[in-house]
């Protein structure tokens, strides 16, 4: 190399100052300035807009707002516009090569060899993954219309995202279905004949040299990147830009996307759970509780005062849409006995303040009330502390607006999902020492979040390899699941 090139190694950031020539681009990295070869360098997703913040004699040129150093800045910024758009098309098009290779070179053999596999097993590796084939297939179609060859930086492609967006809600299924496919291939690989019929697989359709579970992967990075991809395009997109409007919207709508399947994989987790937890309820009766609900938010021990002034101590489990009431086994406390619920979607919750109630006629401290919307139906609690009576008003609340946020997201578990929840914990259930019932310890409060706090927020650079971590929003482990599988009737 001459004193003009840049020297770099892979994996290297190098911050780009000029980029009018699609050949060679002028950068910085921590050695020096220079010229290097643009094929020799990715595009870094999202990252700093360093065109603005520059302090190179480029930099001080955009500060003048006039004369070359501005109309260089349009080029620079129109250049840089053109690499992302490119960078979408390319790899997607990239993307759609691994699709068709996972489709016909493994798929279409693994169906040849019918000894080798059966149905259940090829439907839970792959998944819906011809689907997203087909889909991806059709949006690649109508996202080339949009690119303009001649000059890239004035393609429009976020209607195409707007387009599609409800297209790519079929990513929900594969996401839930990725970690079982990892099993189940997991268990394949231990056989040698396995090993060998995948990468026969592999060499035949001449793929790169990536394991399947790697390709398996790609789906889900892919629909995680999406938004990073869309985040750097609108950087370079000036409101004056035609699509700045749609990618702007398109941005918006494809962080929702991957917020309401990370939504959808948390739901399937916690009805899992919930379906363990019923089928170790003593006498259960009426319908299972994953029937109306799919989500434990607060749980804990309240005396409940009839009207006729009797108290009774029980543990509660809050749930969207039903309040379950549990009675503690007089000798062994971890044991539970179903008393019977209460229809949250018909009740309004009162505060009480301390005092007699007039309803019942008795002094009550740290008292709420359920009262029916339709009926005389009314419902006195006390809790021991005042924290624990704000907890259960909070919790009340958070319960309607989550009924309300599942609502308007489209937030629902299909039939055959809560089925196959139950039926697995009723087995797991079997399997355990007969004549045995135990149920958790109340959990401590489940903090609950608006809507909007439950997206995502793209961070300003996030590896690719940690793709599905984006959009998984961070929780706090529940106690209550925590306790539950430390208990003894539920030890392997």
């Amino acid at each position: 190399m001459d004193d003009q090139e840049l020297g770099f190694k892979a994996g290297d950031v190098i911050q780009v100052l000029e980029a009018s020539n699609k050949d060679w681009w002028w950068g910085r990295n921590e050695d020096k300035e220079a010229w290097f070869p643009a094929s020799f360098v990715r595009l870094r997703v999202n990252q700093e807009e360093l065109l603005e913040n520059s302090s190179s004699p480029l930099g001080e040129e955009l500060e003048d707002g006039a004369g070359p150093g501005h109309h260089k800045h349009s080029e620079n910024k129109h250049q840089m516009r053109t690499n992302v758009i490119q960078e979408i098309v390319s790899s997607e098009r990239v993307y759609i090569k691994h699709l068709k290779d996972i489709c016909e070179g493994y798929i279409r053999q693994c169906r040849k060899h019918t000894g080798m596999f059966t149905v259940a097993q090829l439907a839970t590796i792959f998944g819906n993954i011809e689907d997203i084939y087909k889909f991806q297939r059709q949006f690649l179609k109508d996202l080339e219309k949009k690119y303009n060859k001649e000059e890239p930086h004035l393609s429009e492609i976020g209607s195409c995202f707007l387009q599609h967006q409800e297209g790519f809600a079929i990513y929900s299924e594969y996401c839930n279905n990725h970690p079982g496919a990892c099993v189940e291939l997991s268990d394949l690989m231990k056989q040698g004949k396995y090993r060998h019929f995948f990468e026969a697989c592999r060499l035949l359709q001449q793929m790169i040299d990536i394991a399947l579970d790697g390709f398996l992967l790609t789906p889900v990075q892919k629909i995680c990147k999406y938004p990073l991809q869309l985040a750097e395009l609108l950087k370079y997109t000036t409101p004056e830009h035609s699509d700045y409007s749609n990618i702007k919207a398109a941005y918006e709508a494809m962080k929702n996307v991957a917020c309401l399947i990370n939504e959808r994989k948390r739901k399937l987790e916690s009805i899992n759970k919930i379906a363990q937890w019923q089928v170790s309820i003593v006498g259960w009766e009426g319908h299972n509780i994953l029937d109306r609900s799919s989500e434990l938010i607060h749980s804990g021990e309240l005396t409940c005062i009839t009207k006729q002034g009797k108290s009774q101590q029980r543990t509660f489990f809050l749930f969207d849409h039903q309040l379950v009431s549990c009675k503690k086994d007089l000798l062994r406390r971890d044991m539970l006995y179903y008393k019977g619920r209460v229809d949250m979607d018909q009740m309004e919750i009162m505060d009480v303040e301390d005092g007699r109630d007039k309803d019942c006629n008795l002094s009550v401290r740290n008292a709420f009330k359920l009262l029916s919307k339709t009926t005389d139906e009314v419902h006195l609690f006390c809790a021991r502390k005042q924290e624990d009576k704000a907890r259960w008003l909070q919790a009340c609340a958070d319960e309607r607006r989550q009924v309300q946020e599942d609502r308007e997201m489209g937030m629902e578990i299909s039939e055959n999902q809560k089925k196959l929840a139950m039926l697995n914990a009723q087995k797991a259930r079997q399997g355990k020492s007969k004549g045995f019932s135990s149920c958790p310890a109340a959990p401590l409060p489940q903090g609950l979040h608006p809507l909007h706090q439950r997206h995502i927020t793209v961070p300003t650079s996030v590896p690719q390899q940690q793709v599905f971590a984006l959009a998984e929003p961070k929780q706090k482990p529940s106690l209550f699941w925590h306790t539950f599988h430390k208990l003894a009737p539920f030890r392997k």
